[in-house]
C-alpha cells in the first residue's frame, strides 16, 4: 500500500466528520436545502410519492467544484 493512500482516507474521514458536525449543529437552519425551486416532488392521493431534488444536486455540485478548484489552486 502507498502511504499517500492512507492520508487520503484520513482526509476523507475528517471531511465527513466536519460535514456531520455542521449538519448536527446547524440542521435546523438548513431546512431550505432540498426544497429549492425546481426540485421535483410528486405526491399521490394514497400518500405515496416521488421526490427528486435535481436543483439541489446541481447547486451542491457547483459549490463542491468551486471549493475543489480553490483547494487545488492553493495546494
Amino acid at each position: 500500500m502507498n502511504p499517500a493512500f492512507g492520508k487520503y482516507i484520513m482526509l476523507i474521514g475528517a471531511a465527513l466528520v466536519l460535514i456531520g458536525a455542521v449538519i448536527f449543529f446547524l440542521g435546523d437552519k438548513l431546512t431550505w436545502l432540498g426544497r429549492l425551486p425546481g426540485d421535483i416532488r410528486v405526491v399521490g392521493k394514497s400518500g405515496g410519492g416521488f421526490y427528486f431534488p435535481i436543483v439541489t444536486c446541481i447547486a451542491i455540485s457547483v459549490l463542491l467544484n468551486l471549493l475543489i478548484g480553490l483547494i487545488r489552486r492553493f495546494f
